[in-house]
């Protein structure tokens, strides 16, 4: 049930003990088709990415709320923050290119 509602285009033969499932050609079409897929995908990734930045700042404002660390310690933890946002969403984009590259080089 999950391959079928994937939206990649697969549908699995069930012949008893064994499930088939023919994988459609590579042409033009279908390329663009599985870019568009990455794409999305990495955009999903982004989106995770700062949602975990938004939960980590959350938390620090809650602990310099209740005075459990200084402002400076925030700030420099919400400076961490951010720089391991920016590694995480730049290391995202290199493999989504790095796979439309693949995926348009066949």
């Amino acid at each position: 049930k999950a391959i079928m509602s994937s939206d990649l285009g697969l549908n699995p033969t069930n012949l008893g003990d064994t499930l088939r499932l023919p994988l459609p050609a590579l042409n033009e079409e279908r390329r663009r088709e599985l870019v568009k897929v990455v794409k999305s995908e990495a955009e999903n990734g982004r989106i995770s990415i700062r949602n975990i930045r938004r939960d980590a700042n959350s938390d620090i404002k809650e602990l310099l709320k209740e005075k459990e660390i200084t402002e400076d310690e925030a700030k420099k933890a919400e400076e961490n923050v951010q720089k391991v946002t920016n590694a995480m969403i730049a290391e995202a984009d290199a493999l989504a290119v790095k796979k439309e590259q693949d995926l348009m080089s066949l």
